[in-house]
């Protein structure tokens, strides 16, 4: 019985950490400088997300022929060189496509939100994101 209880108690927990595991996806960041008018994105005027500041231009993979724009994404630096991460995880908006080719990373963020949760604005960092 109380082998049952022990092999019952860590297949039990095993599963929720396998759960937990695939809540959110892994990828890169970046930040890009204005202008960031005009987007990709129709509905988006001066001062309706550029206020708040914290927006992401999406890469192809998640851009999705632009049925991405309006969705909002958790986001929470991981590492990157230097140690960057302010331990802060930030929620943002898609409003725009990467107009680079290729993208250098899975999200490029505005100024405002990179600094947010990077300490070096130039640096690469790799995040975690789930959309919300």
């Amino acid at each position: 019985m109380k082998l049952f209880t022990l092999t019952l108690f860590l297949v039990s927990w095993m599963s929720c950490y396998l759960i937990v595991g695939v809540v959110a996806d892994l990828g890169t960041a970046a930040s890009y400088d204005p202008p960031y008018l005009p987007t990709r994105c129709n509905g988006y005027k001066q001062g309706e997300f550029q206020s708040r500041g914290y927006f992401v231009a999406a890469s192809d993979g998640l851009w999705d022929n632009g049925a991405s724009c309006g969705r909002r994404y958790r986001l929470r630096c991981l590492n990157g060189r230097r140690n960057p991460c302010r331990g802060r995880s930030i929620v943002v908006e898609v409003v725009d496509v990467c107009k680079s080719d290729p993208c250098p990373a899975t999200f490029l963020l505005s100024n405002k939100a990179f600094d947010e949760i990077s300490r070096f604005p130039d640096a690469k960092i790799n995040i975690e994101f789930q959309q919300i």
